[in-house]
């Protein structure tokens, strides 16, 4: 089987781009497998990609890429695309420029794919309005159907019927779709995010350091993040929080931590491409975000064995953390509640360390191994 997936830019970062790496890495071993990339803005992809999977881009943006269409033949596709694509999803992700969107329309009529799976709304409601009817057309949600405006889940009503499949994240978000698209049964399934094959060293769990991980966005709340740890600075000063990930609000973590008078305790650290190992530095992971498509970072942190305090936000946390085992739930933008746990599983050596092998024996229901054979049942089953 040949399988392609269609994703806005698969040269950054992001976790939609390691994620889908990871699986076309791992469905490679029995298939023929490609990415086509709507845009390319750096030469070299910032994940390295497995030898066996091609990448290849739409729109080439760097100095190696053609020429751009011509002011006449760009607005022309703009209108096409403007036509299937809501302005909430084009305001959201800018990769839907005129050379991508005609690339990919160009694509779905020449390529020898058996299977091609969108991975973002945009890009779903293109491959249900251009595919051909021999392709079979999967969709991925990689967020969650709440966190769409309103334009956008009209489009999805009308259009993603013509779809051959979809797949969720989390038994919340089928339930959702169940609801808005009338559908159930074997067009949704529920596939989480799979675990990269290498084995990351474990946590000693007696590093004073408190981890989060993420885009530096309004969604990941990291500001109420840092209010929660003053609690443990304010105890325990030895402990420290460190950030990763990049974004532009950055000064507003800042800021925070200097109001609080903890900023000499909390680090960004910046992006990184092996975040598992940089997690094994630390002894708690806390998540703070408003919602979640999934919560792969937990995943994660649950791979080298380090218990986890998030809010019970939507929709993934609830659904991978067993409260009191394998780490804690507070209830959705409780500052103090947050703060409160951290400080317990601080102050608790015996409990963090028993929920810390709780958590990595959790990891292992999202090995590589197993999450290949649900996709490669799901999609045989759609080609039939």
């Amino acid at each position: 089987m040949k399988i392609a997936f269609v994703i806005a830019n698969g040269y950054a970062m992001g976790g939609t781009v390691r994620t889908v790496h990871n699986l076309a890495r791992g469905l490679s071993a029995h298939h023929e497998v490609e990415i086509v990339s709507l845009v390319r803005k750096r030469r070299h992809p910032f994940f390295t990609l497995d030898e066996r999977v091609h990448m290849h881009a739409l729109d080439d943006q760097t100095e190696e890429g053609g020429r751009p269409l011509s002011r006449f033949t760009q607005a022309w596709w703009q209108r096409r695309a403007r036509s299937v694509i809501p302005e909430s999803e084009l305001a959201r992700n800018k990769n839907y420029t005129p050379e991508a969107v005609s690339g990919l329309h160009r694509y779905l009529r020449v390529t020898d794919a058996d299977v091609v799976i969108g991975t973002r709304p945009g890009i779903n409601l293109l491959l249900a309005a251009w595919a051909p009817k021999r392709l079979c057309v999967i969709g991925q949600e990689h967020l969650n159907l709440a966190e769409h405006k309103s334009d956008l889940l009209e489009a999805i009503d009308r259009r993603y019927h013509d779809l051959d499949g979809l797949s969720v994240l989390t038994e919340a978000d089928r339930d959702a779709y169940r609801r808005l698209l009338g559908r159930g049964g074997d067009f949704l399934t529920v596939i989480p995010n799979a675990l990269e094959p290498q084995v990351p060293a474990r946590a000693t769990l007696d590093e004073s350091v408190i981890a989060a991980a993420g885009r530096l966005s309004p969604i990941k709340q990291y500001p109420k993040l840092v209010e929660a740890f003053a609690q443990v600075a304010k105890k325990h000063p030895e402990w420290n929080l460190r950030i990763y990930g990049d974004g532009d609000r950055a000064t507003q973590i800042t800021e925070t931590a200097r109001r609080l008078n903890i900023e000499d305790h909390v680090t960004l650290m910046g992006k990184t491409k092996e975040l598992p190992d940089e997690l094994s530095k630390a002894s708690i992971l806390a998540v703070s975000s408003k919602v979640e498509g999934f919560g792969m970072t937990i995943v994660e942190a649950f791979s080298v064995g380090l218990p986890v305090v998030s809010f019970d936000c939507p929709h993934g946390p609830g659904e991978i953390i067993d409260h009191e085992r394998n780490g804690l739930l507070v209830p959705p933008q409780d500052t103090e509640a947050l703060g409160r746990s951290l400080l317990r599983l601080v102050e608790a050596r015996e409990e963090r360390h028993r929920m810390g092998a709780a958590a990595l024996e959790s990891a292992s229901r999202y090995r590589l191994v197993d999450i290949v054979p649900r996709w490669e049942e799901f999609l045989e089953y759609h080609r039939a």
